[in-house]
């Protein structure tokens, strides 16, 4: 039976907005570390029957098939295709599960599943600018669609959430994300970005040490008088590209390579597009009963913080134990750029398991429209 192992996750270090990456183009950013699977694997890129790169506003410096481009800028093969998808905040966790499905049903022997995102270069809403992606009959339907901070207070509001509950939560963030920093926890997942000045960035730039929740309770609220949700207790604003090497493990046989983990079971859900960040509660349930899997055989969990609230619902509702959920921290303190934040996410949490010998890890996270994927994925 044809499986599809993944043999290198890589990314580069998230820039904060109008920071350290700030002056990459996205396509260089995504051509940087499609080189370094190369450089890490030996592989000849020839042998890429296709590049599935996620990101989110495809405009601009992210327009016309941004990860064609960043094949050619790779100085890969002009044999070697691409696509560029979007499933918003999710998509490059999509395109491991395209990439996955495609290297199982046979049709790719060798994929790579990436993404990228310069939120400082297009800026959130960019793609929106010059008109309004919803017709008069989803607005029928739903009236007005809000913003995600707005969606982030509903939560908060239907689990009677707290603003220190928020910003705990996000102090701690902060906290473990510095701890795997300093204990050399993201070094194997990180490829350096060369700047051409002879200098390089090859560190996380949005850690804010220090950061306590008596700090983040001065921020005012973003979205809503009176509200709970800050710019503190929110992922940030971040640059980054990150990316998957997969194929099937007799293919990684035949080149020699040795398989770090397995795409085990992959799933996508739909909910509510008005309350929109909930998907991540079903997309879990959904991927347990699809895997065959409880909760308790799940040794470490990424659920993607682009909000405080998100993961705090998603653990009020699912019971996980939170010490093993975004151990080494989250977009809240590392950034959430977000068409290569699925990828990124899956980085991590490959790379340890790897270092701490965990059998089953499990990936969510809320996307745009109300939409979620989940990732089981099995150590080998």
């Amino acid at each position: 039976m044809r499986d599809a192992v993944v043999v290198e996750a890589i990314r580069t270090p998230i820039g904060r907005r109008g920071k350290s990456l700030s002056d990459v183009h996205p396509s260089d950013l995504s051509s940087v570390v499609l080189q370094g699977l190369e450089q890490r694997t030996g592989i000849d890129p020839a042998v890429v029957d296709d590049v599935i790169w996620g990101c989110g506003a495809q405009i601009g410096d992210q327009s016309f098939n941004i990860g064609r481009n960043a094949v050619l800028g790779a100085g890969w093969p002009e044999s070697v295709p691409a696509t560029t998808i979007d499933r918003q905040c999710g998509s490059s966790q999509q395109a491991v599960h395209f990439a996955a499905a495609c290297v199982i049903s046979g049709q790719y022997e060798v994929a790579v599943a990436g993404g990228v995102e310069s939120m400082s270069r297009v800026p959130m809403g960019s793609s929106m600018a010059s008109g309004s992606p919803f017709g008069k009959l989803g607005k029928r339907r739903y009236g007005a669609f809000p913003d995600q901070g707005s969606s982030a207070q509903t939560l908060v509001d239907r689990w009677n959430l707290s603003r220190t509950q928020l910003d705990e939560y996000s102090a701690e963030s902060h906290i473990r994300a510095a701890a795997a920093q300093d204990g050399g926890a993201f070094d194997s997942q990180i490829h350096a970005v060369p700047l051409g000045d002879g200098t390089s960035v090859a560190m996380d730039g949005g850690i804010r040490r220090g950061s306590s929740v008596q700090s983040l309770a001065e921020l005012r609220p973003a979205f809503r008088e009176g509200g709970d949700i800050t710019a503190g207790n929110a992922s940030q604003i971040s640059d980054g590209a990150s990316a998957l090497l997969l194929m099937t493990s007799e293919k990684a046989a035949k080149l020699g390579l040795v398989p770090l983990a397995r795409i085990h079971t992959a799933v996508v859900v739909a909910d509510d597009p008005v309350t929109m960040l909930t998907g991540p509660i079903p997309a879990t349930a959904k991927v347990l009963r699809k895997a065959g899997l409880d909760l308790s055989d799940i040794g470490t969990f990424e659920v993607n913080e682009a909000f405080a609230s998100v993961v705090l619902a998603w653990l009020a509702e699912t019971g996980a134990d939170g010490t093993i959920v975004n151990s080494d921290g989250g977009a809240i303190a590392l950034g959430h750029p977000i068409g290569c934040s699925g990828t990124r996410l899956m980085a991590t949490l490959i790379h340890r398991m790897r270092r701490d010998g965990i059998r089953f890890g499990l990936q969510t996270m809320c996307e745009g429209g109300g939409m979620a994927n989940a990732t089981v994925v099995e150590l080998i």
